[in-house]
């Protein structure tokens, strides 16, 4: 089974996307320049709006996660695991991250890339405030 879902979101200035171990994308409109593992704001989603059929698959054991960024053109993938004690039942956040760690913002653990990987160009697209388009694919076999 494979669950695929897309929305949008928005850069901003005070992104610098230099976090090591996790990556997000939030709801929120502003940002200061510590929020360094968030690479795009003002997401039409959180974890809690996403398909309820797509956060059940990501609840599975061995369930795949992929997150992709597209900007102008420019895209980077970030995929992780999935995990029965996952909640996903965050308003406004969704987190991938390296660690193994789990809390209500946690979108896939095991990634395999954080904010700091994201390619120089597109960081700087990711600092305009342009539309970015977040797409999300749980994968189960």
């Amino acid at each position: 089974m494979r669950l695929i879902e897309r929305f949008r979101a928005w850069g901003h200035p005070n992104i610098r996307a230099r976090h090591r171990t996790t990556l997000m994308v939030t709801r929120d409109p502003e940002l200061t320049p510590r929020g360094d593992c968030i690479v795009a704001v003002g997401a039409e989603k959180g974890l809690a709006d996403l398909n309820p059929e797509l956060r059940e698959a990501a609840r599975k054991k061995n369930a795949r996660i992929t997150l992709i960024l597209e900007a102008e053109g420019l895209s980077f993938t970030v995929s992780g695991w999935g995990d029965p004690r996952l909640t996903l039942d965050h308003p406004r956040d969704i987190v991938a991250r390296r660690s193994r760690y789990i809390c209500p913002r946690t979108l896939m653990i095991g990634a395999d890339k954080a904010a700091c990987d994201i390619p120089e160009e597109l960081r700087r697209t990711l600092q305009r405030r342009i539309p970015i388009w977040i797409t999300i694919i749980v994968e189960n076999s």
